[in-house]
């Protein structure tokens, strides 16, 4: 068969979504849907990852591959821990397998993401990529040589909770002042909320009717584009915590371009900005080193399925 006749499944399991894409050999998506996730009961969200597959699934799918986040034990496919998720322990690659007869694999989301960019956008054409996935939380994916590091046991890339504050913000995970409670999505949606209520004449109060509930990370971005100095100065702060932690991170790694997709991404540039003036101040001898471009992804929200989807492709191989 040919590339284009060739096709998988990549579930994409998020703290907040869950989207499965039906894609080729290529790349291409041909069909996708997404459902919101049940965060808070394990059972709910296996069941509607399992609603999701099969809502794309069609005859010429040959595989399935998963991208959960958090601790995802590759070698038997089971989701360890997740601290933004419900569940413990859960057999991803048993439940999918289970109910579709298909070969599945499973990794972390951001790792699957890490290697759809390294194979079809931003970091394509480099050996050596750093994605930073900048969503619910943070999470990290690394190519080494062309190859995916994963660690011992699955584990590697979970830079978000690398603590930066002690006695901070307290984490999903448990510890307190982790990088994702300074520089993450959900950083910005709980700044967003304070604001309303300690700038009742900003546009973000009036966004969200002066209720902090109503408060979303997209608004934060809508009004900064506006040229609000409230939802900039969030964006701004973010953006610096953001580029201070990959500079770290460079530090350790040395990739050859750092790549900063998930959903706080959708900021753009107010947020890119920020982060590469604060990595240029940070990071060791910048001024003595070769260029590390920070790149928005390009698959987008789709990198985690895309990755996911070409991981068991290969894996039939």
């Amino acid at each position: 068969m040919s590339g284009a006749d060739v096709q998988a499944v990549g579930v994409d399991v998020g703290g907040t979504k869950t989207a499965a894409l039906r894609i080729t050999e290529d790349g291409a998506i041909l069909e996708r849907v997404s459902v919101p996730t049940p965060a808070d009961d394990m059972a709910a969200t296996l069941d509607t990852m399992i609603e999701a597959v099969r809502s794309v699934l069609k005859p010429e799918v040959a595989a399935v591959g998963i991208s959960a986040a958090g601790l995802v034990d590759t070698e038997g496919g089971t989701l360890r821990f997740a601290p933004n998720l419900a569940w413990r322990d859960a057999r991803l690659v048993e439940c999918v397998v289970g109910e579709t007869r298909l070969p599945a694999t499973a990794d972390n989301d951001n790792t699957a993401a890490a290697w759809g960019e390294f194979r079809l956008g931003a970091a394509r054409g480099h050996t050596d990529v750093l994605l930073v996935g900048v969503g619910t939380g943070i999470g990290g994916g690394i190519v080494v040589g062309g190859r995916l590091l994963r660690g011992a046991h699955g584990f590697a890339g979970e830079v978000g909770h690398v603590v930066v504050e002690p006695d901070g913000e307290p984490c999903g995970c448990g510890n307190r002042g982790c990088w994702e409670t300074v520089a993450s999505g959900r950083t910005i949606l709980r700044d967003g909320r304070r604001a309303v209520t300690r700038h009742a004449h900003s546009m973000l109060a009036e966004m969200a009717g002066g209720d902090p509930d109503r408060m979303t990370g997209e608004m934060v971005s809508v009004a900064a584009r506006a040229g609000d100095p409230t939802a900039t100065g969030i964006l701004v702060e973010v953006g610096h915590r953001l580029g201070e932690g990959i500079a770290g991170l460079v530090n350790v790694l040395d990739p050859e371009v750092v790549v900063v997709g998930g959903g706080a991404s959708g900021a753009g540039e107010l947020l890119l900005e920020p982060t590469r003036a604060a990595f240029r101040m940070t990071v060791e001898g910048e001024t003595h080193r070769p260029h590390v471009p920070i790149v928005a992804a390009q698959l987008g929200n789709d990198a985690g399925g895309v990755g996911a989807a070409l991981l068991a492709l290969e894996a039939l191989s």
